[in-house]
């Protein structure tokens, strides 16, 4: 799981793919944390992803960098402990002006039953599960 946060941390951005009835959400994702040795991502409960993973909570990442790039498919759980959104924005205080620990909107997901898989045009796909 650490690889897979490494390439995420690195990338920068990375792309969280949803789905809202039957049509496929793709947006721009950039936060990223280890937390209790689970992969989080954080968001906003008010935003329509947040209401989209509640409905379904399976989704995909996909990033690329480098010539490699790495898709990582599971279930995220929301995880509502003041202490995993604390740690997530101590990682991330630019978004403090938007986000807090306290409020109800701060939302951070941690992937459950996760494969990712690391793709290039030169290696074989290698996956990592968590």
């Amino acid at each position: 799981m650490q690889e897979v946060y490494d390439f995420l941390k690195a990338c920068g951005t990375y792309y969280l793919a949803t789905v809202e009835g039957d049509q496929p959400r793709v947006r721009p994702f950039g936060t990223i944390d280890i937390f209790e040795g689970k992969l989080y991502i954080q968001t906003g409960k008010v935003k329509e992803v947040s209401k989209q993973i509640q409905a379904n909570p399976k989704v995909e990442i996909s990033a690329f960098a480098e010539g490699k790039w790495l898709r990582v498919a599971g279930k995220l759980v929301r995880d509502d402990r003041y202490e995993a959104k604390a740690h997530m924005l101590d990682n991330y205080p630019h978004i403090k002006r938007m986000y807090s620990a306290e409020d109800d909107n701060t939302e951070v997901l941690y992937f459950e039953d996760a494969v990712a898989t690391f793709s290039s045009f030169t290696e074989p796909p290698r996956v990592v599960e968590f």
